[in-house]
């Protein structure tokens, strides 16, 4: 079939295999090119399939060896139907680790369940013994608790007031004000249940457990502060405090691992086009004006530049991890400089639909989103017919 994007307000509901496994040929050239990392030799991605945990992946495959254990949710193909990108990513990623002699192996399903955290367990255990890296990337909006049963919502909202100010169309390139209403009583705890670090340390929990945390195992949940201008909806709002509990966890994490010599910690990561990033209102915005100003410093990243410099010149380096005053990773440190920042709100103040596309870099904004869902990525020829019907090798 001939794969087009077709789009649901800022969900694209079609994904192109050929573009997604060029994307992840090319994350992979970029690890390769940048050299090998003492790192983890056993690992354990939850929320492999896409974003910061498909480049943990990678990273951890093609720049350290790694054998990989990818757990995921997503949609396979059916005739005539695309699957999700996330499926496509992972099924390159697997042929491409396999070429090079490399163990991955995959699970599909809610990381959330009881049930797939058995089925990893179990793998884990019959194919690697134990594992010395845990990345924690789960990006989902809802989530049921297993105990419970309850399923919870998490939300976008502010704490206390109504948050107005600008955000973009980044299809229409249209600049408009938005007010978000406040948060309700529910709110905040429903978000924190559902991105907090309840579900990371019952994964952690569940491993050490059945004892297969390898001695000085490390594990690493990712999050994100970004600047005052997005700071009463996202930082001080309902998602804040459920990065604020994550972050709390990973020092609960870090006593529960005493005994194994192992740690936990948040890493902190740059503005981002995802998923996610794209529906929040602002985000947009913020982020085609950051991209414009760290392209000309040349201090630009994507996903995969920023996880290998994560590896590379944080977690790997044979001597203790940098953290700030609080325990975190930071790798947003080239996006917070205060120069970056400065010239960010300058912009902010200026910014309209007639001069966004010279002020702000909507083009590099519209592209990363098409290259989330494999459209728009160079030397893949859009116009030929496509099998959609694409296996991941693990799961066959």
């Amino acid at each position: 079939m001939i794969i087009e994007p077709r789009m649901r307000g800022f969900i694209c509901l079609t994904a192109h295999p050929k573009g997604a496994e060029q994307n992840v040929k090319n994350q992979i050239e970029y690890v390769k090119s940048k050299g090998k990392i003492e790192g983890a030799k056993k690992v354990l991605v939850i929320g492999a399939s896409t974003g910061f945990g498909l480049a943990s992946r990678i990273t951890s495959a093609f720049g350290s060896d790694a054998a990989t254990i990818g757990v995921f949710f997503e949609k396979p193909p059916m005739e005539g139907k695309t699957a999700s990108p996330g499926w496509y990513n992972s099924a390159a990623f697997e042929t491409e680790a396999h070429k090079a002699g490399l163990y991955a192996k995959s699970i599909n399903g809610d990381a959330f369940s009881n049930e797939v955290k058995r089925e990893t367990l179990d793998l884990i255990k019959a194919d690697l013994g134990q594992v010395d890296l845990i990345i924690y990337s789960l990006a989902s909006p809802v989530r049921t608790n297993p105990n419970t049963g309850i399923t919870h919502r998490s939300v976008l909202k502010p704490i206390g007031n109504i948050y107005t100010n600008k955000t973009v169309d980044f299809h229409t390139g249209k600049v408009s004000e938005i007010s978000i209403e406040p948060s309700k009583e529910d709110d905040i705890e429903n978000t924190v249940a559902v991105m907090g670090g309840e579900d990371w340390q019952m994964w952690i929990d569940a491993l050490k457990a059945e004892n297969l945390l390898a001695d000085g195992a490390t594990t690493v949940a990712y999050s994100y502060i970004g600047p005052s201008l997005t700071e009463p909806v996202y930082r001080k709002g309902t998602i804040g405090r459920a990065k604020d509990h994550l972050e709390a966890t990973a020092f609960a994490i870090t006593d529960s691992l005493k005994d194994v010599n192992g740690k936990a910690y948040v890493s902190v990561n740059k503005a981002l086009v995802t998923q996610a990033s794209s529906a929040i209102p602002v985000i947009p915005l913020y982020i085609s004006l950051l991209y414009k100003i760290m392209k000309e410093e040349g201090v630009h990243e994507g996903t995969i530049e920023q996880i290998q410099r994560l590896y590379q010149e944080r977690l790997f380096t044979g001597n203790e991890i940098p953290t700030d005053d609080k325990g975190r990773i930071r790798i947003d440190d080239w996006e917070m400089r205060d120069d970056i920042q400065e010239k960010v709100a300058v912009l902010w103040e200026k910014a309209t639909t007639e001069n966004l596309s010279e002020l702000g870099d909507l083009e590099g904004y519209r592209k990363d989103f098409y290259n989330l869902f494999g459209f728009d990525v160079e030397g893949v020829d859009y116009k030929l017919d496509t099998n959609e019907m694409v296996n991941i090798e693990s799961l066959q």
